[in-house]
């Protein structure tokens, strides 16, 4: 994973961005994960437009969405090398940008409208 603050991308990043027609948007050093939902299927991630004085601009949650305020948790995007590295290789994609993926392979990029 490209270290947070860095200035150039994985080789990986740059190809998922390629293979959907999406420019490449580094990431923020933090995301918002549904901790309690990673043992699920499939994984969702939504990029918005980072608020002004925002520092989250990645979702991310496995299985079915909750509206619960305490669904998602801030920790730092050096984590998800980790906790779910399926992501890792998604993170540059820019703001408005959604994926869903699973552990067997599925695969499906999109700009949200």
């Amino acid at each position: 994973m490209q270290a947070p603050g860095s200035s150039a991308p994985t080789d990986a990043q740059k190809t998922i961005c390629e293979k959907y027609g999406l420019p490449v948007q580094l990431p923020d050093d933090m995301v918002a994960i549904a901790l309690a939902s990673l043992d699920q299927s499939p994984i969702y991630g939504t990029r918005i437009v980072l608020p002004e004085n925002g520092t989250i601009s990645w979702f991310i949650h496995a299985g079915e969405h909750s509206p619960s305020p305490d669904f998602y948790q801030a920790l730092h995007a050096t984590h998800l090398h980790e906790l779910l590295p399926q992501v890792v290789n998604y993170l540059c994609l820019p703001a408005g940008a959604k994926f869903i993926i699973d552990r067997a392979g599925y695969e499906d990029v999109w700009l949200a409208d």
